[in-house]
């Protein structure tokens, strides 16, 4: 499968909220078993779908299950990220278009 076809400017916006709705979900599904001792998503896996695109998602699950809003590293770490993005796409507002 050639990858560069996926790669258009219409399918952007459909991988951001993908990304993002990814993001959502994983940080219900890791709330539910926070508490019960299993097994969970790690820190690194959140993060990475925040770095991926997914910050919005991320923030919206934070906030809506509650979970990992105390955790400081994990707190600035994403903070970071989106700090990261915006930077990103005022450069590209700025320099590309």
């Amino acid at each position: 499968m050639d990858l560069t076809a996926l790669l258009t400017p219409a399918n952007i916006p459909v991988a951001v909220v993908a990304v993002n709705v990814l993001a959502f979900a994983a940080f219900g599904i890791n709330k539910a078993p926070a508490g019960q001792g299993m097994r969970r998503i790690s820190e690194d896996t959140l993060l990475q779908l925040a770095f991926l695109g997914g910050v919005a998602g991320a923030y919206a699950g934070r906030e809506l299950f509650r979970h990992k809003t105390r955790k400081q590293p994990f707190s600035n770490q994403l903070h970071m990220i989106a700090g990261l993005q915006l930077c990103a796409a005022a450069f590209m507002t700025v320099y590309l278009w």
